[in-house]
Protein backbone atom coordinates (compact mmCIF):
# COMPACT_ATOMS: atom_id res chain seq x y z
CA UNK A 1 0.00 0.00 0.00
CA UNK A 2 1.29 3.47 -0.86
CA UNK A 3 1.01 5.97 1.96
CA UNK A 4 1.23 9.74 1.61
CA UNK A 5 1.52 12.20 4.50
CA UNK A 6 -0.70 15.19 4.09
CA UNK A 7 -1.04 18.00 6.59
CA UNK A 8 -4.44 17.56 8.17
CA UNK A 9 -5.95 21.02 8.38
CA UNK A 10 -9.45 19.94 7.58
CA UNK A 11 -11.54 16.88 6.99
CA UNK A 12 -10.92 17.36 3.24
CA UNK A 13 -7.29 16.21 3.48
CA UNK A 14 -8.35 13.04 5.31
CA UNK A 15 -11.13 12.45 2.79
CA UNK A 16 -8.71 12.90 -0.11
CA UNK A 17 -6.28 10.43 1.42
CA UNK A 18 -9.06 7.91 1.96
CA UNK A 19 -10.23 8.37 -1.61
CA UNK A 20 -6.80 7.66 -3.11
CA UNK A 21 -5.78 4.81 -0.81
CA UNK A 22 -6.51 1.45 -2.41
CA UNK A 23 -6.32 -1.71 -0.38
CA UNK A 24 -6.55 -5.06 -2.17
CA UNK A 25 -9.10 -7.44 -0.63
CA UNK A 26 -7.72 -10.34 1.33
CA UNK A 27 -8.16 -13.53 -0.69
CA UNK A 28 -7.85 -16.76 1.22
CA UNK A 29 -8.43 -20.37 0.25
CA UNK A 30 -11.87 -20.11 1.84
CA UNK A 31 -12.93 -16.99 -0.06
CA UNK A 32 -11.52 -18.34 -3.32
CA UNK A 33 -13.45 -21.57 -2.85
CA UNK A 34 -16.65 -19.64 -2.18
CA UNK A 35 -16.36 -17.70 -5.42
CA UNK A 36 -19.31 -17.99 -7.72
CA UNK A 37 -17.83 -16.35 -10.79
CA UNK A 38 -18.91 -18.48 -13.73
CA UNK A 39 -16.27 -19.52 -16.25
CA UNK A 40 -16.53 -20.68 -19.83
CA UNK A 41 -15.23 -24.10 -20.77
CA UNK A 42 -12.24 -22.44 -22.47
CA UNK A 43 -11.39 -20.29 -19.42
CA UNK A 44 -11.56 -23.23 -17.02
CA UNK A 45 -9.63 -25.53 -19.38
CA UNK A 46 -6.87 -22.96 -19.69
CA UNK A 47 -6.49 -22.65 -15.91
CA UNK A 48 -6.53 -26.42 -15.43
CA UNK A 49 -3.99 -27.00 -18.20
CA UNK A 50 -1.67 -24.34 -16.72
CA UNK A 51 -1.85 -26.13 -13.35
CA UNK A 52 -1.04 -29.52 -14.89
CA UNK A 53 -4.52 -30.98 -14.35
CA UNK A 54 -5.90 -33.22 -17.07
CA UNK A 55 -9.42 -34.36 -17.81
CA UNK A 56 -11.05 -37.17 -19.69
CA UNK A 57 -14.41 -37.73 -21.32
CA UNK A 58 -15.99 -41.06 -22.24
CA UNK A 59 -17.50 -39.33 -25.28
CA UNK A 60 -14.32 -37.38 -26.13
CA UNK A 61 -16.33 -34.14 -26.02
CA UNK A 62 -17.15 -31.08 -23.89
CA UNK A 63 -20.85 -30.50 -24.65
CA UNK A 64 -22.60 -29.55 -21.40
CA UNK A 65 -25.86 -31.12 -22.62
CA UNK A 66 -24.32 -34.55 -23.35
CA UNK A 67 -23.86 -36.82 -20.32
CA UNK A 68 -20.96 -38.62 -22.04
CA UNK A 69 -18.91 -35.41 -22.22
CA UNK A 70 -16.85 -33.61 -19.59
CA UNK A 71 -17.75 -29.94 -19.60
CA UNK A 72 -16.57 -26.97 -17.56
CA UNK A 73 -19.15 -24.53 -18.97
CA UNK A 74 -20.59 -22.40 -16.13
CA UNK A 75 -18.28 -23.91 -13.51
CA UNK A 76 -17.53 -21.68 -10.53
CA UNK A 77 -14.08 -20.11 -10.49
CA UNK A 78 -13.81 -21.28 -6.87
CA UNK A 79 -14.29 -24.88 -7.96
CA UNK A 80 -11.40 -24.54 -10.41
CA UNK A 81 -9.28 -22.81 -7.75
CA UNK A 82 -10.18 -25.56 -5.31
CA UNK A 83 -9.07 -28.44 -7.51
CA UNK A 84 -5.86 -26.59 -8.38
CA UNK A 85 -5.18 -26.06 -4.66
CA UNK A 86 -5.88 -29.77 -4.06
CA UNK A 87 -3.38 -30.78 -6.74
CA UNK A 88 -0.68 -28.50 -5.35
CA UNK A 89 -1.22 -29.61 -1.74
CA UNK A 90 -1.44 -33.33 -2.50
CA UNK A 91 1.36 -33.45 -5.09
CA UNK A 92 -0.78 -36.04 -6.91
CA UNK A 93 -1.58 -36.32 -10.58
CA UNK A 94 -5.21 -35.21 -10.91
CA UNK A 95 -7.55 -36.24 -13.71
CA UNK A 96 -11.05 -34.77 -13.82
CA UNK A 97 -13.69 -37.23 -15.04
CA UNK A 98 -16.80 -35.09 -14.53
CA UNK A 99 -17.69 -31.43 -14.56
CA UNK A 100 -20.84 -29.45 -15.25
CA UNK A 101 -22.35 -31.74 -17.87
CA UNK A 102 -25.86 -33.14 -17.52
CA UNK A 103 -26.41 -36.53 -15.94
CA UNK A 104 -25.35 -35.82 -12.35
CA UNK A 105 -27.66 -35.50 -9.33
CA UNK A 106 -29.51 -32.20 -9.01
CA UNK A 107 -29.33 -29.79 -6.09
CA UNK A 108 -28.03 -26.42 -5.00
CA UNK A 109 -24.39 -27.57 -4.71
CA UNK A 110 -24.50 -29.72 -7.85
CA UNK A 111 -22.27 -30.38 -10.83
CA UNK A 112 -24.73 -28.49 -13.06
CA UNK A 113 -24.55 -25.41 -10.80
CA UNK A 114 -20.73 -25.40 -10.92
CA UNK A 115 -19.87 -26.57 -7.40
CA UNK A 116 -18.55 -30.07 -8.15
CA UNK A 117 -15.96 -32.02 -10.06
CA UNK A 118 -15.29 -35.75 -10.17
CA UNK A 119 -11.70 -36.98 -10.19
CA UNK A 120 -10.06 -40.35 -10.85
CA UNK A 121 -9.37 -42.28 -7.62
CA UNK A 122 -5.65 -42.96 -7.89
CA UNK A 123 -3.78 -44.36 -4.89
CA UNK A 124 -2.09 -41.01 -4.34
CA UNK A 125 -5.39 -39.09 -4.39
CA UNK A 126 -7.18 -41.55 -2.12
CA UNK A 127 -4.34 -41.71 0.41
CA UNK A 128 -4.08 -37.94 0.54
CA UNK A 129 -7.82 -37.44 1.10
CA UNK A 130 -8.02 -40.13 3.79
CA UNK A 131 -5.02 -38.76 5.70
CA UNK A 132 -5.41 -34.99 5.20
CA UNK A 133 -9.14 -34.63 5.77
CA UNK A 134 -11.56 -35.60 8.53
CA UNK A 135 -13.91 -38.54 8.00
CA UNK A 136 -17.48 -37.29 8.56
CA UNK A 137 -19.60 -40.38 7.86
CA UNK A 138 -21.49 -41.76 4.92
CA UNK A 139 -23.67 -39.93 2.47
CA UNK A 140 -27.25 -41.12 1.81
CA UNK A 141 -26.00 -43.30 -1.05
CA UNK A 142 -23.40 -44.91 1.20
CA UNK A 143 -20.37 -42.99 -0.11
CA UNK A 144 -17.83 -42.31 2.66
CA UNK A 145 -17.21 -38.57 3.06
CA UNK A 146 -14.20 -36.55 4.16
CA UNK A 147 -14.20 -32.83 4.93
CA UNK A 148 -11.32 -30.39 4.49
CA UNK A 149 -10.66 -27.53 6.91
CA UNK A 150 -12.04 -25.19 4.22
CA UNK A 151 -15.35 -27.09 4.26
CA UNK A 152 -14.97 -28.93 0.95
CA UNK A 153 -16.52 -32.40 0.87
CA UNK A 154 -14.81 -35.39 -0.77
CA UNK A 155 -17.17 -38.37 -1.29
CA UNK A 156 -15.82 -41.70 -2.57
CA UNK A 157 -18.29 -43.01 -5.11
CA UNK A 158 -17.81 -46.36 -6.86
CA UNK A 159 -15.67 -45.10 -9.74
CA UNK A 160 -14.44 -41.65 -8.66
CA UNK A 161 -14.11 -39.00 -5.95
CA UNK A 162 -17.04 -36.55 -6.03
CA UNK A 163 -15.77 -33.20 -4.70
CA UNK A 164 -17.97 -30.29 -3.60
CA UNK A 165 -16.42 -26.82 -3.34
CA UNK A 166 -18.79 -24.47 -1.50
Amino acid sequence: MISTRLPVRSGLAAAALTAITVVAPLVTADTAAASGTKLTHAQASSRLRAAGISWTSSGHCSNRYNRHCTSFSNINSGTISGIITFKRASHCAVTITGGTETGHAAGRYSHWNGYKVDIAPTGCVTNYIKHAFRYIGRRGDGAPMYKSSAGNIYARESSHWDITYK
